[in-house]
């Protein structure tokens, strides 16, 4: 009690906030997410992500290299195809966008390669899988999100991310590659994956915007946060190593719910529209640079162990300067 307790002295001094800080930004939890445009040369600036580009498969080594010199120890990646189907046939083919980019980055890069897994970029409807009467067909996505994952180890992913968010994708993905002599490969589910507005700007950068309808009917309902906790528990049951909640920013709460009820490794992916409406202020001199820390350290205080965040190239860059 006052005046005997005085809680302003671990603040008093800078050195002793450092000494007493309860949580703390590792730079190498940060992933770093890469788009790659199979029918691009060089690079092209994403127009509602400042900052961010797309890099063609000539330029994609150079920038891997870049990023291995920087200490990024995680990327995320996702393909933009030259050629789209209606059954997103191009995702899993052994000479697909994210196939051959894997093998070049294998050479420039020494890192963690995590791959992205859905069929949102890879269809010509836009949507996560394999349409039928007009709605996603579970069961015959589900089947081939794992020709997919199969054809991404063999590559020589290290990780797989599913985030189409179909019930059993989990199971089948992880019965795809145990059977087929990937049992040592971790899978990183997009467990709770939230039907949000954030999701703009990405929807340009990967050309993933669907072309009817909307993701409601597998993405979370974002009022639920019970809900979450079943996904994730089921996503653990079949086979996650490594589970997600998507966005961070809005979904902090949930973060905190799942890191209290699970103990294997908790990610939390920053969405574009988050990296968008921060990045916009800090350019337009609304906030200060250094809110870039105050949102990242919020993300691990709510409890994420690994974060996935566009800022992770510049705050990275500036860490080392």
């Amino acid at each position: 009690m006052f005046p005997e307790t005085r809680l302003r002295r671990n603040r008093y001094d800078r050195r002793i906030r450092e000494l007493t800080a309860e949580s703390r930004i590792l730079t190498d939890r940060l992933v770093m997410p890469v788009f790659i445009d199979e029918s691009l040369k060089g690079r092209k600036g994403i127009d509602s992500m400042p900052g961010i580009y797309r890099y063609g498969m000539d330029s994609i080594g150079d920038y891997a290299r870049h990023l291995d010199e920087l200490g990024i120890s995680a990327i995320l990646l996702f393909g933009i195809p030259e050629d789209k189907d209606e059954l997103g046939s191009s995702s899993y083919d052994p000479d697909g966008v994210i196939q051959k980019s894997i093998k070049i980055l294998k050479e420039n890069y020494s890192g963690i390669i995590i791959t992205d897994l859905c069929m949102c970029e890879y269809t010509s409807h836009g949507h996560c899988g394999i349409i039928r009467n007009g709605v996603i067909d579970n069961d015959s996505t589900i089947e081939a999100y794992g020709k997919i994952a199969v054809t991404y180890a063999e590559s020589g992913a290290d990780i797989i991310a599913p985030s189409g968010m179909m019930d059993g994708q989990v199971r089948a993905i992880r019965n795809a590659l145990d059977t087929n002599g990937f049992q040592e490969i971790p899978i990183m589910s997009y467990s709770a994956k939230y039907a949000s507005l954030l999701y703009g700007p990405f929807r340009e950068a990967a050309d993933s915007k669907p072309s009817f309808g909307d993701r409601k009917t597998h993405q979370m309902n974002p009022r639920n946060y019970r809900e979450a906790m079943r996904e994730i528990d089921l996503d653990v049951k079949e086979g996650a190593d490594i589970v997600m909640v998507k966005p961070a920013l809005f979904y902090l709460d949930v973060l905190t719910r799942a890191r209290q009820f699970f103990d294997l490794p908790i990610a939390a992916y920053g969405v574009s529209g988050e990296y968008s409406m921060i990045a916009n202020a800090v350019d337009k001199g609304l906030l200060q640079k250094e809110v870039i820390d105050e949102y990242i350290q919020s993300v691990f205080r709510a409890g994420a162990d690994i974060f996935i965040t566009y800022f992770a190239e510049s705050y990275v860059s500036n860490v080392k300067r």
